[in-house]
């Protein structure tokens, strides 16, 4: 069965974690180097974030890359970006999950919501946002799901528009939910580092 692949890889890997802001951060180093850093909220056990970092082709660390959370400002480093950057009406791409469900959200896009369709692409494994009025098209894909070896779902996918703000919705499938309810018991386990900026709690 190739669910337990990335469930193992999660166990086998070094993990570190710290409560900070009442967060629950941890950081994984897996066996081929990479680095893999989650942010979950103590209360409700919902993901916040989670970066990627990987050696360089010189063996220093590379820079982390957002896959979860608020994505990193283009301003800062913006000089060593070979990006140009961003007007601050560009639309704004970023991942917020909820326990339920995998969601998306775009900033800066004005229009209607029957302009927008969205759909999988089963075979390039992604799914696509594209607009009749053709002002804008992606293409994005779910890691989380690649990393399980499950196929898209086009019934789970759903979408909304409010306050320029295009809401994409994937319900997580049995297999994803069942797994994460077994990661956060093994979280919970790992011996926890207190920050002290506001809690005075030791371990």
């Amino acid at each position: 069965m190739a669910v337990p692949g990335w469930l193992e890889r999660l166990r086998a890997a070094g993990k570190t974690a710290l409560v900070q802001d009442g967060k629950r951060k941890i950081h994984y180093l897996f066996e081929d180097g990479k680095e893999m850093a989650e942010e979950y909220d103590m209360k409700t056990g919902q993901l916040m974030s989670r970066k990627w970092r990987e050696k360089n082709t010189l063996g220093g660390s590379g820079k982390w890359q957002v896959e979860v959370g608020e994505p990193t400002s283009p301003l800062l480093g913006a000089l060593e970006s070979e990006l140009i950057t961003e007007s601050s009406s560009n639309p704004v791409f970023m991942r917020k999950d909820t326990l339920s469900s995998f969601q998306w959200r775009i900033r800066n896009l004005p229009y209607p919501k029957e302009v927008y369709s969205v759909a999988v692409e089963e075979e390039q494994r992604c799914c696509v946002i594209r607009t009749t009025n053709k002002k804008y098209y992606k293409k994005f894909s779910i890691p989380d799901l690649d990393r399980y070896h499950l196929p898209l779902d086009a019934a789970a996918l759903s979408f909304t528009h409010a306050n320029n703000t295009l809401i994409i919705t994937y319900q997580k499938p049995k297999e994803i939910l069942a797994a994460e309810e077994q990661l956060q018991k093994e979280l919970k386990k790992i011996k926890t580092v207190n920050s002290g900026d506001g809690d005075c709690k030791t371990q």
